[in-house]
């Protein structure tokens, strides 16, 4: 009898797992995919489903997932076994690891309760006696590595038009006439934040969609907006104390009649950072996914680039993985590193992707162009082969397979 009892037990907790599971998929990992990355499920595959209402499943442990237009995002861990989505039995779960903050005029993405990248949208004026044509809103500073390091600098005495992170458009033309969004200094042109779009919160990701307006000082009767850009940062919680991951994308297209061209340059545009100031020639390291060093990479091509530092109290390191999309123009993308004896010899670190750096980039009017980058903030060492499992997930979202 007791046996008949544990098999009617069994049958009911199927059926009820049945009852409950609306559907399996499981994730076709491909060569390289070695650590935990976000990946997508394309929600229209499964048309109208409430996933509000659903939980997701791996080796019967819940993982977090959030929505983003049709894209599901959550992380994917390359261990085996397929996903489930099943019914939420009693509520539903709101809570958020990764939030948004405001305040002072900058908006920072927060994991637990640490800040880990600051957007300035609001003004930032130069040092007193520092003309007030430096001024500049519209860039992520600080950055700051996971055991809190500032790796970003904004307003060095060298470069006071540099800004942390950010991407203004140098050499372009607009009428016949050269106007340069990057160096302040010649009273040219600048970008500006206009206003957010929206933030997000959740406990994959958060994030932000800013407008930033590239303002040209020069071709008009008066300032006039020259290109329309949509930047859109993401932060992505990596589940481990020592990295986190955030992706950075400019989708731009010029309102001008005639629109504009970027002209062929050794800087600007794409995603440039100056680092913090502790870094130098004897302390800072560059490899690129081509085998570049600090001294070889400069006006090279790359998939991706490994930045590392000495840490601020000199016992480690820490650093940055820049990874270009496939989809960038001229990818493997060109590169502006600074020479190592640079700066009066300091050789401090810049780093930039470059898109313009060998061929002229026309804009046609009100079309849309896009730029798309991701990056590893991360204590410690990455090695190359980290590297490329990281970039090749970026590169090609892993397949699903609908199970049922």
């Amino acid at each position: 009898m007791r046996y008949i009892f544990l098999f009617c037990s069994f049958i009911t907790l199927l059926s009820c797992k049945a009852e409950k599971e609306i559907y399996r998929f499981e994730i076709q990992d491909g060569d390289g995919f070695l650590q935990s990355s976000p990946i997508f499920l394309d929600t229209e595959i499964r048309g109208n489903e409430d996933y509000s209402q659903l939980k997701l499943i791996q080796n019967n442990v819940t993982i977090p997932f959030q929505v983003d237009e049709n894209k599901l995002w959550f992380l994917h861990t390359p261990r085996g076994g397929t996903y489930s989505f099943e019914k939420i039995e009693s509520g539903v779960n709101d809570e958020s690891v990764l939030s948004t903050f405001k305040k002072n005029g900058n908006l920072q993405l927060v994991k637990g309760n640490d800040p880990l990248l600051t957007y300035r949208y609001q003004m930032t004026y130069p040092p007193e006696g520092v003309d007030t044509i430096f001024k500049k809103s519209g860039y992520i500073h600080p950055l700051l590595s996971p055991k809190g390091d500032t790796l970003t600098r904004i307003q060095p005495p060298d470069h006071f038009h540099h800004y942390g992170i950010w991407g203004p458009w140098t050499h372009t033309q607009i009428k016949g006439e050269q106007v340069d969004f990057w160096n302040l200094g010649d009273g040219k042109g600048t970008v500006l934040f206009e206003e957010f779009n929206n933030t997000t919160t959740g406990e994959v990701f958060a994030g932000f969609n800013a407008t930033q307006e590239h303002i040209d000082f020069i071709t008009g009767s008066s300032p006039q907006n020259a290109l329309d850009e949509k930047l859109d940062v993401k932060l992505w919680d990596l589940g481990r104390s020592d990295r986190y991951m955030f992706d950075y994308t400019s989708t731009f297209s010029s309102p001008l009649k005639d629109g504009i061209i970027f002209e062929a340059y050794r800087y600007g545009g794409g995603i440039g950072m100056r680092f913090d100031e502790r870094w130098h020639k004897d302390n800072c390291t560059v490899l690129t996914s081509e085998g570049h060093d600090r001294l070889t990479a400069d006006g090279t091509n790359a998939k991706w680039c490994i930045v590392k530092g000495e840490s601020s109290d000199g016992n480690g390191t820490n650093g940055i993985l820049f990874m270009s999309h496939p989809g960038n123009r001229m990818h493997p993308e060109p590169m502006r590193i600074w020479p190592i004896d640079g700066n009066n010899g300091r050789g401090d670190m810049f780093f930039e992707f470059c898109p313009i750096r060998h061929k002229e980039w026309k804009i046609e009017p009100n079309k849309d162009y896009k730029l798309t980058y991701r990056m590893v903030v991360f204590e410690g060492d990455l090695t190359a082969e980290e590297a490329e499992g990281y970039w090749k997930i970026f590169a090609n979202n892993p397949k699903s397979e609908i199970l049922n």
